[in-house]
């Protein structure tokens, strides 16, 4: 195969070296709506790319007579794909649509085929205008009130992207075309990414296996800031950010300039935040009351140091892109969260709102990746290289436990984890209606442990994968998408002995000390095969897709290896050896209608595992605390979102949402509860409304929204109901051209929670200790571009 591809590349090459006649063509980019012209849009013709001048026309000379593939890209537009022939097509003008997909601020225009999304799985994608605006204390805490998108919050700057109710390893964060790796397993782990570093994040909600492997199964969040600069340019921002509730100070400063082929990006970004305040002066946990100083949460404390820069080059026919990233934290979790013992200890937690204390952890994620991406005149291949280094410490008070007598010292754990990723992606255009992708993932990891706290072996992990997919397109309104996929993956665990001695009584009656053995070598297989098809059809004013697919995960070490203590949350944990790859059978649907002053949208979803994993308690107890294992059961899901934007006037807009999740177990010792942080049915109102410019406010909006959340009775044991409540927030956001009025300055103020409600998110981490969510909060956020 491999011979066959590369005498079809040579023989094209060839015939388009014998072609003598050649020709000229000019194209001229503007505005479908409004009719203006696009400086700076990106034209590939072929095998050859250009910009377009100030008047909005790009030029190619000398172009040998045949067929050329067109694509014209322009950020806030939809791309446009077509071909040309040369040379009856020598001046052409092409009509862009602006992208409607965005998550933008609400603007409603009429639809049109060109604007309809040809894949049929659902996504969204999410611009810089929605990241500055919902601008939070985490990237996912950014999304959270995108329909179906929640977050598992671990106190003030650290959360878990949740998709229709699951999270952990079953979303998969793509940054750069690579799979982010850390120790999502942890219930307290976040994402260690800088949201200031994010250009432009699609979320795909379903079944996403097909392209992205194992870790998808619920769906994938995308990010990307590499992003090529406009041809000539220099330009960057300063963000100031300040919050009221944790006392945060953010400064985050972007640069990025490029020359004809060369181009960079830098960023720096620090934060630096206290204990954050909640609406209650009590906690009560396992029976114990625990008061609250001043309402500060204690030992909420961090700071974020993150580093990154880009360097590439681009060409007619390559584009290369390596970026380094650095990000670094330490945060305090709230000291009540793991176990009693805090209330003999010596800490005065109540000294200072800003300091660390234990328990605490320190995080440090560094990342190396390349994208490159190779046009040939039939064919585009794409590789994405990656190298991550997660080195994860966390600190504990030193208690003895059992036969453990007192550590010397506050580390209980240490995880360092390597992951090497390649990614080769390779998209044909021999056909003219079919866009065939075939590819290969292969990803390494090897992650060693240390620290006087045992729960997850060391182990090395390798997943391999191919796939093979195609969107066909039977007309202008009508495609068809699907393709196939096999993976491999081995785990290896490595074996574990405690480092204290524990007396054992053999069958004889003689007892001897002896290092238990928590763990063992162990090496274990799996693969699986994924597919999905699916269809899209667009007819104004009405659009329709649904896609039926099959996906996977595989087993964490975690879920197979697990053997200790897990003190964060008070409990025992075992894995299960016997757990199967999940498999995930699901089908996706969506129904949008667009009008001039509206749109409707709907996106159901049925879903059914039938080897779910998950942690669940037993009788059994491991000296005080109570024991937990690994299982799987069959589970079956529904829900889906609707969603409606309205644009009576274009000074005035509204929007709303509505999300809703249902989940049972369909065997098992849970039959018929529902899986953990399940979400309840959520709304959420929003209105926003444009004021005319007044002396030098330029661009000033009102925004506001209300989050209405039912109650949630349907839980799993220990887990207890949460009630239903309302948090609403409102926010000013403005333009003042004090130092340039192409660059203005951006100001813009919130108010969150604004009358300081006492609530309980399902979805939270710490609402399984009774703590609310975080009390009143006033931000003001300062954006100069330049």
């Amino acid at each position: 195969m491999k011979n066959k591809s590369l005498t079809t590349l040579f023989c094209v090459l060839f015939h388009t070296m014998l072609v003598g006649q050649n020709s000229n063509v000019t194209l001229t980019i503007v505005d479908e709506t409004t009719q203006n012209v696009l400086p700076n849009a990106h034209v590939t013709l072929g095998i050859k790319h250009t910009y377009t001048n100030a008047k909005g026309i790009a030029f190619f000379y000398n172009l040998p007579v045949k067929k050329y593939s067109l694509k014209v890209s322009y950020v806030g537009y939809e791309t446009y794909n077509s071909f040309i022939s040369l040379p009856a097509t020598t001046n052409v003008t092409i009509f862009l649509k602006q992208n409607n997909t965005d998550l933008n601020e609400v603007v409603i225009t009429s639809n049109d085929k060109k604007t309809f999304s040809k894949h049929s799985l659902h996504s969204k994608k999410v611009n810089q205008t929605f990241l500055e605006k919902n601008r939070d204390n985490s990237l996912m805490q950014t999304l959270k009130d995108i329909p179906g998108v929640s977050s598992i919050t671990i106190g003030s700057g650290q959360s878990k992207p949740t998709i229709r109710g699951l999270g952990f390893n079953r979303v998969a964060v793509i940054e750069n075309g690579i799979k982010h790796e850390a120790q999502q397993w942890g219930a307290d782990h976040g994402l260690e990414i800088d949201q200031y570093n994010v250009e432009q994040i699609e979320i795909t909600k379903g079944a996403s296996s097909l392209l992205y492997g194992s870790d998808a199964i619920a769906g994938v969040v995308n990010l990307k800031n590499n992003i090529l600069p406009e041809v000539n340019s220099f330009s960057g921002d300063v963000n100031i950010t300040n919050r009221s509730n944790n006392d945060l100070y953010g400064l985050s400063f972007g640069v990025k300039q490029r020359y004809k082929h060369w181009f960079y990006k830098a960023r720096l970004t620090h934060e630096d935040y206290g204990d954050y305040k909640v609406p209650t002066r009590k906690i009560i946990y396992d029976n114990y009351i625990f008061d609250l100083h001043k309402n500060y949460l204690r030992n909420t404390a961090g700071y974020n140091h993150n580093l990154s820069f880009s360097l590439g080059y681009t060409s007619d026919n390559l584009t290369s892109i390596t970026t380094f990233s650095n990000v670094n934290s330490k945060n305090g979790f709230f000291a009540n969260a793991h176990g009693l013992e805090v209330r003999t200890s010596k800490i005065d937690y109540d000294k200072n709102n800003r300091d660390i204390n234990l328990p605490y952890h320190r995080v440090n994620h560094f990342k190396i990746t390349n994208n490159t991406s190779l046009t040939f005149p039939d064919h585009t291949l794409d590789i994405e290289v990656g190298f991550q280094k997660n080195y994860r410490e966390e600190h504990s008070e030193p208690v003895p436990h059992g036969y453990m007598p007192k550590p010397d010292s506050t580390m209980e754990r240490l995880f360092k984890k390597n992951t090497y990723s390649l990614n080769i992606k390779n998209q044909l255009r021999s056909f003219k209606h079919h866009k065939i992708t075939t590819g290969i993932n292969l990803e390494y990891q090897h992650n060693t442990i240390s620290g006087w706290g045992f729960l997850i072996p060391a182990y090395k992990r390798f997943t391999a994968g191919a796939f093979l997919y195609d969107l066909y397109e039977i007309n202008s309104n009508l495609h068809i998408d699907g393709g196939i996929r096999y993976d491999y993956g081995s785990i290896h665990t490595q074996p574990y002995y405690e480092w204290f001695l524990t007396p054992v009584t053999d069958t004889n009656g003689t007892t001897s000390l002896q290092q238990l053995q928590r763990s063992d070598t162990k090496d274990l297989t799996f693969n699986s095969f994924s597919a999905s098809v699916g269809i899209s059809y667009a007819q104004n004013p009405m659009s329709y897709k649904i896609n039926i697919g099959k996906s996977f995960r595989i087993p964490l070490a975690n879920e197979l290896a697990s053997d200790g203590v897990n003190y964060h949350m008070y409990r025992y944990e075992e894995g299960n050896l016997s757990l199967q790859p999940e498999s995930s059978y699901q089908i996706d649907g969506e129904v949008k209608a667009t009008f001039k002053n509206a749109t409707l949208q709907l996106t159901p979803f049925i879903n059914y595992f039938d080897n779910y994993i998950y942690l669940s308690p037993t009788s059994a107890y491991y000296e005080t605390l109570q024991k937990y294992q690994y299982n799987q059961s069959k589970v079956f899901r529904y829900g889906g979102e609707i969603t409606v934007d309205y644009a009576p006037t274009k000074a005035l807009s509204f929007s709303g949402s509505l999300e809703y999740v249902r989940a049972k177990q369909l065997n098992g010792t849970k039959k018929g509860f529902t899986l953990p942080f399940s979400p309840p049915l959520t709304g959420i109102l929003s209105v926003e409304y444009h004021l005319k410019p007044w002396l030098i406010f330029k661009n000033t909006k009102l925004f506001s929204n209300i989050r209405l959340t039912s109650s949630q009775y349907e839980i799993v044991p220990p887990e207890r109901p949460t009630k239903g409540y309302s948090l609403i927030n409102v926010g000013l956001h403005t333009s003042l051209p004090i130092f340039s009025k192409k660059h203005p300055l951006k100001v813009q103020g919130r108010i969150q929670n604004l009358l300081n409600s006492k609530v309980f998110d399902h979805t939270s981490f710490y609402r399984l200790i009774e703590v609310p969510e975080p009390g009143r909060n006033f931000s003001i956020t300062i954006i100069q571009t330049f």
